[in-house]
């Protein structure tokens, strides 16, 4: 593997890495306390577009990890960004939660349900057939079609639930158009996040515990990659892969930023 110097700049997942379910990994407050400690430039990146930010920051907070709320980076805000690149000021018929809404305002989105030039799709925990049925009219009738991630399961805490990607697939498979899904592992999200803290790639790390998100997405963006062991891969997945990480741990407790 290439050799590089210390990053400067870190992008770390959260689930696997930082939580499991509503527990922190062990080392994972002490790893987060330091960057804070040192003045680091790093985010938490997630493909969870329901919370913003700051309910986010409660969450983590309310687990014992303490993470400033500018910390955080969603999917829900990479697709903004992403549309306000796009088309400034634009409309779109938002499905999801207040992530995502509050991110389309934050750019100056305009949301109704009346020929708007975008269908956003994010997570929820309460998709309705009605909202799903008015995407897919709206979808058909030619709105484009962007959804904040392609991950198909959710491990709710009573077992497992439908995410983004399945019901985008519902809606696909009706209208026969397919969206365009800005979070994990698509790159757009990884250069959103480093020009959200105006980081380069040559001198930053991405920290996940998933091979098929987290690692590609640093390695396509050219960003040393961590595997840690204390999420969704296990060791032998790893030969399973024509690509690997930069460096593999069993856990963040083994880095000292």
């Amino acid at each position: 593997m290439e050799e590089r110097s210390k990053p400067k700049n870190y992008f770390i997942d959260m689930d696997g890495v930082l939580m499991r379910g509503a527990a922190p990994i062990p080392g994972a407050a002490d790893f987060i306390e330091r960057l804070v400690e040192i003045g680091a430039n790093f985010l938490l990146l997630t493909n969870n577009s329901m919370f913003t930010p700051r309910d986010l920051r409660l969450r983590l907070e309310r687990s014992g990890l303490k993470v400033p709320t500018e910390s955080i980076y969603t999917s829900a805000m990479a697709t903004a960004s992403f549309l306000q690149s796009q088309d400034p000021d634009g409309t779109a018929y938002a499905v999801g939660e207040s992530g995502l809404t509050t991110a389309l305002h934050e750019v100056g989105y305009t949301l109704t349900d009346t020929d708007p030039k975008y269908v956003v799709l994010g997570e929820t925990r309460s998709y309705s057939s009605q909202h799903i049925v008015r995407a897919t009219r709206l979808v058909a009738a030619g709105a484009r079609f962007v959804a904040t991630n392609p991950d198909v399961v959710d491990p709710g805490e009573a077992g497992i639930e439908p995410a983004t990607g399945a019901v985008a697939a519902l809606i696909s498979t009706t209208t026969g158009v397919k969206p365009y899904f800005v979070g994990k592992p698509n790159p757009l999200m990884m250069r959103s996040a480093l020009n959200e803290i105006g980081a380069h790639s040559e001198d930053s790390v991405i920290i996940g515990d998933n091979m098929d998100t987290d690692i590609i997405m640093g390695l396509e963006s050219g960003l040393e990659t961590i595997l840690v062991l204390s999420g969704v891969t296990r060791k032998e997945d790893i030969r399973k892969y024509s690509y690997g990480p930069s460096r593999i741990l069993e856990s963040v407790a083994e880095l000292i930023p």
